[in-house]
């Protein structure tokens, strides 16, 4: 509910579980290692899976050499068998109006890390270190991030009252609703969020983002290894550019979804470790983040491993334009670019490239570069998806064709061959000036998780528009003229069909006009009263 004072308020930490899971602090423990000092609410339910999950996640690698504060993103696996709020049916009201890359994952946690180390002469090794960890289904990076400079630094001088007190603040906020801009008040700072809606522009609103300029070169390359749902590792020098380059590459193919699991940050300690490290079979279709040099033999056998360098002066940037062949992917000392034998289908933008590389010998501020970059993206996967939307329309069945005494028609199956055949008069050429072989990339498209989660999504709405089409239909028929000459078998028939019919709605949310649903109830009722006695309590009972 988004009444401020409506029965949910009663619950505790109702308004606080609509942002987050929890807060963890994590401290290192000389006996223990690292281990979860502190969680409110109290009574949140972590699995020990998830908890050690947490606390390996929440720590830079020992090699990353993070000396004073650091922050970081990182994505777990929720345990099996784990009971989500009866809010996060499918259904969730939230995710229905959400854009695609910020609806509530229900099968993995974010984690928001702000890290801490400094010398401290008062500790057996010689160093305060603790992480502040937010935890959540919700992939706002730059919200709660922002959170975290605010909170963090206060906690880490005043510890646990200030946590407690911040906590009981986020329960006093109003619930993330898409579309929606909200004051957030937290230690005396009142944040403003606009929460984005899936009506908005595409390109709005950048929630994930994070783009390094030693990638600028390989873009084009990144973008369809991306696209495709390829196995990519990002080695990268600290938890902090792991997690922002993960998180940049996933939104890179923004309005598509990315389908496949992502980690922002992967440790050697990641339960699913031994399983995405297998050699037996082909790597999953992963991308994961990781800062240990250990790595580099781990994934020897990846086909596409991205290595970054230390973030240097522009002037270092030409030499990581090569493509590297993966057998050189052997030292420790590996030199920063990509590692693959994969070659594109589509032709570099040369002219993007040279004025990325020009912001950069200009020192044009890094937000600017990022937007270039994004709509250049943004554009080149709306070239790619539209002739693919306005194939799925032409499978649509004709509104004429849905008549209210029919089961509605069926919408055509989607054919690659049709498809393809659309190409040559309404391919991506009619928006895109990129040259290459764009029908080679629709076809490995097709293989991808990527084309499987974006039809199977269409395919529902398109389903969800024949019921809405046929419902509207039904409601603008004469019912009392077509139950004039029925025998009362066939008119219970058509009550409990329509019945049917408007529990669907309801349940599925369909998008058909409030007056439309009451007029059809009340058609269903004045059908009723038409009918013997004995008939109509057994209908008014179901």
């Amino acid at each position: 509910s988004s009444s401020p004072r409506g029965g949910e308020a009663c619950v505790p930490w109702s308004r606080f579980s609509a942002w987050l899971e929890c807060v963890c602090v994590v401290t290192f423990d000389l006996e223990l290692g690292q281990a979860i000092e502190l969680i409110y609410p109290h009574d949140v339910k972590l699995t020990e899976k998830e908890k050690t999950s947490i606390c390996y996640l929440s720590f830079p690698d020992s090699y990353s050499g993070c000396l004073g504060d650091t922050q970081f993103s990182f994505r777990l696996r929720q345990s099996v068998g784990r009971v989500s709020g009866s809010w996060f049916g499918e259904e969730d009201k939230y995710n229905r109006d959400a854009p695609l890359i910020l609806q509530k994952e229900l099968a993995h946690f974010y984690g928001y890390v702000y890290f801490r180390q400094v010398k401290d002469v008062s500790v057996k090794r010689g160093y305060f270190q603790k992480s502040l960890v937010l935890v959540s289904r919700l992939p706002y990076v730059q919200l709660f991030q922002s959170l975290l400079q605010i909170i963090a630094p206060e906690y880490f001088e005043k510890l646990e009252p200030c946590l407690e007190a911040v906590c009981n603040e986020i329960d006093q906020w109003p619930p993330p609703v898409p579309g929606q801009t909200l004051n957030l008040p937290v230690m005396g700072v009142v944040m403003q969020a606009r929460i984005p809606s899936k009506d908005d522009k595409p390109g709005g609103s950048p929630t994930r983002q994070g783009q390094k300029e030693s990638v600028l070169i390989h873009l084009q390359m990144l973008w369809e290894l991306m696209l495709l749902g390829e196995p990519l590792v990002v080695m990268a020098p600290s938890p902090t550019i792991s997690s922002e380059t993960v998180l940049a590459l996933v939104s890179s193919i923004c309005p598509l979804r990315y389908c496949c699991d992502f980690r922002p940050y992967f440790t050697i300690h990641d339960s699913e470790f031994k399983e995405y490290t297998t050699r037996t079979q082909a790597p999953p279709n992963v991308i994961l983040g990781v800062t240990n040099p250990f790595f580099i033999k781990t994934f020897q056998c990846w086909p596409h491993v991205l290595r970054l360098g230390e973030v240097k002066m522009s002037g270092d940037l030409p030499k990581q334009v090569k493509v590297k062949k993966l057998a050189k992917l052997k030292t420790l000392d590996t030199k920063p670019g990509i590692y693959t034998a994969y070659k594109t289908f589509l032709h570099k933008d040369k002219a993007l490239i040279k004025r990325l590389l020009k912001g950069i010998q200009r020192k044009r501020p890094s937000e600017v570069q990022s937007a270039i970059l994004r709509r250049h993206l943004l554009e080149l996967t709306q070239s790619f998806i539209i002739p693919l939307e306005r194939y799925l329309a032409s499978l649509m069945p004709l509104q004429r064709s849905v008549t209210p005494w029919k089961t509605p028609p069926q919408i055509r199956p989607f054919s690659q061959d049709e498809f393809m055949a659309t190409l040559d008069h309404a391919g991506p050429q009619l928006t895109s000036m990129l040259k290459g072989d764009w029908m080679g990339l629709y076809k490995r498209f097709f293989r991808s998780p990527n084309f499987d989660g974006w039809y199977r999504l269409r395919h529902r709405e398109m389903t969800q528009k024949v019921e809405c089409l046929h419902l509207e239909a039904v409601c603008d028929s004469d019912l009392l003229t077509w139950t004039k000459d029925k025998s009362e078998v066939e008119i219970v028939d058509l009550v409990l069909k329509l019945r049917e019919k408007l529990m669907r709605a309801r349940k599925h949310h369909l998008p058909v006009k409030e007056e439309l649903v009451e007029k059809l109830e009340n058609y269903i009722q004045i059908v009723i009263s038409s009918l013997p006695e004995d008939l109509q309590t057994v209908l008014h009972k179901h």
